[in-house]
């Protein structure tokens, strides 16, 4: 009986003897997007962009384009509108648009664009939070056209989860603006 006692005793020293398990460490998901490249985008509309090869393109009535990122589940559309003497009111309602998000946003910072020589100005918004959209902007040549745009994805937003494409596309949405020339 001592000897079987004694046995028992040694076997679970030496099962508890082994080492000891470690919690695994935290892990991070990382995601890789292709490197942009582009190309000039030139149609029958009023200006011409320069927009990433990855993204697929469809056009809507008067010259709105939808930039889709399938990947990525996000698009930026783009809304083109002449000026008719309501270039005060599309200021308006482009900067009511983007501040409609402060319900959900922790913050929303406000980029001034200007290209003195290609006659673009505008402005870039960076939304962060759990909003709707990470970034949108407005371009003008403040005479005769008027562009805006904003990224939406197709997901939950949950800011978190969506920065790295967040961060992606607004790259290209600065490149697009730069990028503007008017025809």
């Amino acid at each position: 009986m001592y000897r079987f006692l004694f046995f028992f005793l040694i076997s679970i020293l030496i099962v508890a003897c082994q080492s000891e398990s470690q919690p695994k460490p935290k892990a991070f998901l990382r995601l890789e997007y292709p490197s942009p490249s582009y190309d000039t985008l030139q149609g029958d509309c009023s200006f011409a962009i320069e927009k990433n090869k990855y993204a697929l393109i469809s056009k809507g009535e008067h010259c709105n384009l939808n930039l889709d990122y399938p990947s990525m589940k996000a698009t930026i559309y783009i809304t083109y509108m002449p000026i008719k003497d309501n270039l005060t009111d599309l200021l308006k309602d482009a900067q009511k648009l983007t501040y409609e998000h402060t319900i959900k946003a922790t913050n929303i910072i406000e980029q001034p664009y200007i290209n003195e020589k290609g006659k673009v100005y505008g402005m870039f918004y960076e939304v962060d939070g759990n909003a709707a959209s990470q970034s949108q902007f407005y371009i003008t040549d403040s005479v005769k056209h008027f562009v805006t745009g904003s990224i939406y994805f197709r997901v939950r937003p949950n800011y978190d989860s969506i920065y790295p494409a967040a961060i992606y596309l607004k790259k290209d949405i600065r490149r697009l603006m730069e990028t503007t020339h008017w025809k």
